[in-house]
């Protein structure tokens, strides 16, 4: 029988479990998954402590967007309990100063009473364009309103205050998959690319048809994907 490999699930901003149910029902029985709780911290610290409190000893990590900003603070915090490290849709950098005022005028719109306006304005960055207008785009908001408006302000403060991880990259010595949607416009695939040459030994995947969101996109490519990662020997 295949070893069933238990594998803690990060989510992105405004994301809960929904974002990973795809793939990981096409993993099946090769993976013992378990999504972690990102939305009661106001920082990527409190938030790898939270997740290292509920998780196996020893472990696959996946995140997506915010939740890459969590595994490589998790890496920073725990390194030896983690076999492999999957980062989709995310950075190594932090944010630029346009960035930034656009992550600070979304916080206002939602502290001036209007959080349900800003899963709307993100959904052409989130979707692909042909998905935009397609049944995926009520899933994203609902999962935007069970994370809700406290949750939503608590984890864009953490994302304004995390590091540059770009100095810890060249030092992981572990199976690393860096995947990226092929139309992502929040995180491009340049962003990827850079990661990927600064991690020895990754496997960089550029996801067709795809925006900021491949695990509800495309999940048959990212199930694939995220199966030969897990294939490969563990650190």
């Amino acid at each position: 029988m295949p070893e069933t490999r238990p594998l803690l699930l990060l989510p992105g901003l405004l994301c809960d479990a929904r974002l990973w149910r795809d793939p990981v029902a096409l993993l099946g029985d090769a993976v013992s998954a378990q999504v972690a709780d990102l939305a009661q911290d106001d920082t990527l610290g409190a938030m790898a402590r939270r997740a290292l409190a509920a998780a196996p000893p020893r472990f696959a990590l996946a995140g997506l967007s915010m939740g890459g900003y969590v595994a490589l603070e998790i890496l920073r915090q725990a390194p030896e309990r983690v076999t492999h490290l999957a980062l989709l849709d995310t950075s190594a950098r932090p944010d630029s100063p346009e960035a930034a005022r656009r992550r600070r005028g979304l916080m206002a719109l939602s502290r001036s009473g209007q959080f349900k306006g800003v899963t709307p304005r993100l959904l052409p960055s989130l979707l692909h364009p042909e998905a935009v207008d397609g049944p995926l785009r009520h899933e994203v908001r609902a999962m935007a309103e069970r994370i809700g408006k406290d949750a939503f302000l608590r984890q864009q403060l953490a994302i304004l205050h995390r590091p540059d991880s770009r100095p810890m990259l060249p030092k992981l010595r572990l199976p690393v998959l860096v995947a990226v949607g092929q139309q992502d416009v929040l995180t491009p695939p340049d962003l990827s690319r850079e990661m990927a040459e600064a991690i020895a030994g990754a496997t960089l995947a550029v996801i067709p048809r795809a925006g900021h969101l491949p695990t509800m996109e495309q999940p048959e490519a990212s199930a694939s994907l995220l199966r030969a990662w897990l294939a490969r020997p563990p650190a």
